[in-house]
């Protein structure tokens, strides 16, 4: 599974934007169980942000990103979206999604759980 993640972009603190994850034939795979967006920043290890269980669409949040960020899919899934709204300085990163084809519940947040990764996708929030 080929994964591209896009959307990212330069913006002020308060902005909204919406991020795009796709895969390669316009599907995750008939195995997928989990999608989930991860960041890395600069200078610091890659973290979860956000997931969304395939079966039965229940979601996942970092609780730095709680109430601000709303993870979805499209109807015939096949794009993941991370709405990102009221964003600040810190939220600057790399933005990665990831589908894991046996992620458990108690590992939705480890990038260990992931099996596949898009290349990533910057976001820069200015102050």
């Amino acid at each position: 599974v080929q994964l591209q993640a896009s959307g990212g972009g330069l913006v002020q603190a308060g902005d909204s934007l919406r991020l795009s994850c796709t895969a390669s034939g316009r599907t995750f795979g008939s195995r997928a169980r989990a999608v989930a967006w991860f960041r890395q920043a600069p200078g610091k290890e890659r973290e979860f942000v956000a997931a969304i269980r395939w079966s039965g669409g229940y979601t996942y949040y970092a609780d730095s990103v709680k109430g601000r960020f709303t993870i979805s899919r499209d109807n015939a899934k096949t794009t993941v979206y991370l709405q990102m709204n009221d964003l600040r300085p810190e939220d600057t990163a790399v933005y990665y999604c990831a589908v894991g084809m046996s992620t458990i519940l108690s590992e939705v947040g480890a990038s260990k759980a992931y099996d596949y990764w898009g290349q990533g996708t910057l976001v820069t929030v200015s102050s």
